[in-house]
């Protein structure tokens, strides 16, 4: 028998959640197969079968909290590979149990992609209850989950179907129920930073408003171009980003934090982009983002949003930002007030584009504006280089060509 053992994951993580047995107690297993889905404060990993063999899971349950070092499963290397049912013999044999089987496995495919397409990626359902989902055309937003960290199950969906037009997930009206959960470790990591965070630093917010106008005129201009040469679509996340890169070496306290007595200094802009997932925030890292192109940092937040959304994270790519943007306007927000992301010492907002009246030129004018918030430690950053920051992110986007070169080209041509 081997065990297999809950893995060091961190310095300071002392202890893990079981998320999910990908294998059930008496599976066999190959060799390197996951087994398991273990979460820390900081990310997902998976475990894997050290050997071939087969699998006994102990006590340890989905949703139970294990120390770095407790055994969480047993191999019995010995056990023999069971033998699979060969399924050309018993197609020579039966000619008509082959028949009965060819359109069943034609039609597997087509119920299983059924609900994906369905089904948001947002949004976690049991495959009995996608299949519903997606064959009555109901809107997942309408269902109210009932099942393990927010989990939609096949009864959320049929007391949605039952109750239509009353109180979502078929509950009586008045009804005063309330339930336990247990926090997750992530969840437990995100209010521990973010009180710590509230109580360390001198947090101050200063705030402006960016006139989007001619950034979204260059996406409707170029995005299909774009696209068909990078492979990924223009969004303002590579703006706001290049944008920040730009002022931060200009104001470099901005992208500054305290270690003990020592104010260090950062030559590079490592951005961290804020991901909701259903499990809670998480903060990926863009590394050097001012060396990179504008279709470089599109194809990055891809890549690190959708390993965010799948708990594919690592902890590498989860340490070591400068600086951060979160947006709060993809939920709607026109102004929020961000929690610096500790040790770094300041946060951008983005929020909601909306068209409001603008005085430009003695005329009044409807332009697509977006309220930009920074939020900063006042013992590192002072006002004059926090507003000036903001301010120069507001030039960069509003005058997107001299995201190019950091400067007006004219200025530059002039060399004024």
């Amino acid at each position: 028998m081997i065990d297999i053992k809950v893995p060091t994951v961190g310095e300071s993580i002392s202890e893990v959640t079981l998320l999910k047995w990908v294998k059930k107690d008496g599976d066999y297993v190959e060799r390197d197969e996951v087994i398991a889905e273990l979460e820390s404060e900081k990310a997902t990993f998976e475990v894997n079968a050290e050997k071939a063999g087969v699998l006994k899971t102990g006590g340890a349950a989905e949703g139970d909290t294990l120390k770095i070092g407790d055994v969480l499963a047993t191999i019995d290397e010995t056990a023999a590979k069971p033998e699979k049912a060969e399924a050309p013999a018993a197609a020579a044999s039966n000619g008509k149990a082959a028949e009965a089987a060819a359109p069943k496995k034609e039609a597997a495919p087509a119920q299983s992609a059924a609900p994906v397409a369905s089904v948001p990626n947002d949004i976690k359902a049991t495959p009995v209850a996608a299949a519903i989902i997606a064959d009555k055309k109901v809107d997942p937003k309408s269902v109210t989950p009932t099942g393990y960290q927010g989990k939609i199950i096949k009864d959320d969906v049929l007391a949605a179907l039952s109750n239509p037009g009353k109180v979502t997930g078929g509950k009586a009206l008045f009804n005063r129920d309330k339930r336990s959960e247990k926090m997750s470790q992530l969840r437990k990591t995100i209010s521990r930073r973010l009180v710590e965070s509230k109580n360390t630093t001198a947090m101050l917010t200063t705030f402006n408003e960016v006139d989007m106008t001619n950034i979204m005129a260059i996406r409707t201009k170029y995005k299909d171009k774009f696209k068909e040469i990078h492979g990924v679509g223009l969004g303002f996340m590579s703006f706001f980003s290049k944008a920040c890169s730009i002022a931060l070496q200009e104001w470099p306290a901005v992208n500054a934090y305290i270690d003990g007595d020592q104010l260090v200094y950062h030559d590079y802009a490592d951005i961290s982009i804020a991901v909701s997932t259903p499990r809670g925030l998480t903060v990926p890292v863009i590394r050097n983002v001012e060396s990179l192109s504008m279709a470089d940092i599109e194809k990055k937040v891809i890549e690190l949003a959708g390993k965010a959304k799948d708990n594919k994270l690592t902890m590498e790519e989860l340490q070591g930002g400068t600086f951060t943007i979160t947006n709060g306007g993809v939920f709607g927000s026109l102004m929020s007030t961000p929690i610096i992301n500790l040790p770094q010492s300041a946060i951008l907002g983005m929020h909601k584009i909306q068209e409001r009246p603008m005085a430009i030129n003695g005329q009044v004018v409807i332009r697509p504006m977006m309220y930009v918030a920074l939020s900063y430690d006042h013992r590192i950053i002072d006002g004059r280089e926090s507003v000036s920051f903001l301010v120069r992110v507001k030039e960069l986007l509003e005058n997107p060509e001299q995201l190019l070169i950091g400067r007006d080209p004219v200025k530059s041509l002039l060399e004024l």
